[in-house]
């Protein structure tokens, strides 16, 4: 089994919404990345998404983006992303995703070889400068959510292999010293290595891709890959 990373595909949800407004390099940028799983992914191998998948605002709107994907070779884990309105019941969105492609969520997911979990997290405080009371609060709820899904993957791995995905990253080249709440969990609990997304345009360039304290983190936004697959295998 091969593991397999892209986010941040940004299909139309129903809607025509090109996303070359944000740039020349976006046009066709889904039949690109098509292109690339094709030729690369197997039906064994594991594709992680994590988040920012559809710009669709319903579930409904939303599935005809999922059936796209799950076309495509391999077994899809999907993450939500802040702009995946459409992901609001779990249940709902479990009861209607297309075979082969799973939702993870304050759980994690076995893939026998390796179990995979994660969460969407939340913007790193910036500067020095103090978050809001809103922000504090989903930054603090992020950071419980990160932990109960590495707590529910860490039950059912035995000595496995512990991956992780996040949409926000978990951490950013100037928290290297002190590194974050997010980063020192996965720290704590053995994960070998994280994706993220979340970061486009020249926001890539803040990025951090690279080992910290045990955990190879990787920025997986499709822009950032230039619309091909990142191999993550362990």
């Amino acid at each position: 089994m091969r593991i397999f990373a892209i986010g941040d595909l940004h299909l139309p949800g129903g809607d025509i919404k090109p996303m070359d407004v944000f740039g020349p390099h976006w046009e066709n940028h889904f039949a690109r990345i098509e292109a690339d799983w094709r030729a690369r992914v197997s039906d064994a191998d594991v594709v992680l998404i994590p988040g920012d998948i559809s710009w669709a605002m319903q579930l409904a709107d939303a599935l005809e983006d999922l059936r796209r994907i799950a076309a495509l070779p391999g077994r899809k884990l999907i993450l939500r992303g802040n702009h995946d309105y459409w992901w609001s019941s779990l249940t709902q969105l479990r009861a209607c995703l297309p075979e082969g492609m799973h939702a993870v969520q304050n759980d994690a997911f076995d893939a026998g070889d390796v179990v995979f979990c994660g969460t969407r997290g939340w913007t790193l405080p910036q500067g020095g400068a103090a978050a809001s009371a809103q922000d504090e609060k989903i930054f603090r709820r992020e950071v419980l959510r990160l932990e109960m899904s590495l707590q529910a993957a860490r039950r059912i791995a035995g000595e496995r292999p512990l991956f992780a995905m996040m949409h926000y990253p978990p951490l950013l080249p100037e928290f290297a010293r002190t590194g974050t709440p997010f980063a020192r969990l996965l720290t704590a609990y053995g994960v070998r290595r994280c994706v993220y997304g979340h970061l486009h345009g020249p926001s890539v360039q803040r990025g951090f891709s690279g080992l910290y304290d045990g955990v190879q983190y990787d920025l997986v936004s499709c822009d950032a890959l230039r619309f091909a697959l990142l191999d993550v295998s362990l």
